[in-house]
C-alpha cells in the first residue's frame, strides 16, 4: 500500500490563494479529477487509480489538508477550494474532465458547478458528502470539534488512536478498517501540526447550510452524467441521504452499498472505479 510520505514525494506544487497545494497529475487518457474528503488527503484515491489506469488522474490536497500549505489562523473557504482545484486544473492544461468527489469534496464539486468554468465537466461520480445539508449528521468527535470554546483544545488532544475510533464509528462492514489507512489518514492530517486545526477545517459545515440553495440546484440541474456510489452504512450522510437523493434526482444512477460506511474509495474502489469507466465510456 502507498504511504502518504511515498505519495506526498509524488506531488507537484501550484499556487492558489497564496498557499502552495500539493497537486498530482499522473497517467495518460481521458482526465478524471478526484476531489477528497474530511480530514483526508488525495492518497484516497490510489486504489481507484490503480484500477483505472487509462485515466489521466489529477488529483489535489485541498488548502488545510494533506502536504498543502495550513497556515495558522488562515480563513478557509469552499470557494477557496475550489480556487484551488481550478488552479491545478490550470496548471495540468485540462480543458475537460470526470470529477469524483467525495464528502467534503463533494461540496467543492458543488461549488465548481455552480460557477462559470473554463474546464467542462463531462460526469461526476458523488460519493457520501452532506449533499443536502439539513440531512448532515455530524460525529460526535466533529460534535466536539465545532464547540467554540472548547475545539481546540479537542484538536490538540487528538491522536492516532482517536483518530481510528473515529473513522471506524463512519466505516462499514465490507472491509476491516486496516491500520495502514488510518496511519496513512494520520500522517497526512499531522503534516505542518494540520491535527491542531482539525475544528478549523470543519467551516464546511455553516457554509453548506449558508450557500445550501444555490449548491443543492447546482447538483440538481447538473446536466452532465452522474453516479452516485453511496455507502448506506455511513451514520454521517448514509442511506438517509441515499433517500433524499433518490427522491430529487430520480434520473441520477444511484449505486447504493449496503455494507459500506462513509468511504468509498477505500471501503469499495471496485464499485468506485466501474462508475469511472461507465462514465468515461459515455
Amino acid at each position: 500500500m502507498t504511504t502518504f510520505h511515498e505519495w506526498a514525494t509524488r506531488a507537484q506544487w501550484v499556487d492558489s490563494g497564496g498557499l502552495r497545494i500539493a497537486a498530482h497529475v499522473e497517467g495518460d487518457g481521458p482526465v478524471v479529477t478526484f476531489i477528497h474528503g474530511y480530514p483526508s488527503s488525495s492518497l484516497d484515491v490510489v486504489p481507484v487509480m490503480e484500477r483505472v489506469p487509462s485515466a489521466r488522474w489529477v488529483t489535489l490536497d485541498l488548502p488545510g489538508f494533506g502536504a498543502s500549505d495550513k497556515p495558522v489562523g488562515h480563513p478557509h473557504t469552499m470557494a477557496a477550494a475550489a480556487d484551488a482545484v481550478e488552479a491545478v486544473w490550470r496548471g495540468a492544461g485540462v480543458s475537460s474532465t470526470t470529477l469524483l468527489a467525495h464528502d467534503y469534496g463533494a461540496t467543492v464539486a458543488q461549488e465548481l458547478l455552480s460557477r462559470d468554468r473554463h474546464v467542462d465537466i463531462t460526469g461526476v461520480v458523488w460519493m457520501n458528502g452532506g449533499v443536502y445539508p439539513d440531512l448532515h449528521r455530524p460525529t460526535l468527535g466533529q460534535q466536539m470539534l465545532l464547540d467554540p470554546n472548547h475545539g481546540a483544545e479537542v484538536a490538540a488532544a487528538m491522536d492516532e488512536a482517536a483518530l481510528r475510533n473515529g473513522i471506524l464509528g463512519t466505516w462499514g462492514s465490507r472491509v476491516p478498517l486496516t491500520d495502514d489507512i488510518v496511519h496513512g489518514m494520520w500522517e497526512a492530517m499531522t503534516v505542518n501540526d494540520g491535527n491542531k486545526q482539525l475544528h478549523a477545517m470543519l467551516h464546511y459545515i455553516a457554509e453548506r447550510r449558508q450557500f445550501a440553495e444555490r449548491w443543492i440546484a447546482a447538483m440538481e440541474q447538473c446536466s452532465a452524467p452522474m453516479v452516485f456510489v453511496w455507502g448506506d452504512l455511513d451514520p454521517v450522510s448514509g442511506a438517509h441521504m441515499a433517500d433524499r437523493i433518490g427522491e430529487r434526482i430520480p434520473h441520477a444512477d444511484l449505486r447504493r452499498l449496503a455494507d459500506v460506511g462513509h468511504w468509498p474509495t477505500l471501503e469499495a474502489p471496485d464499485e468506485v472505479a466501474a462508475a469511472t469507466v461507465d462514465l468515461l465510456a459515455g
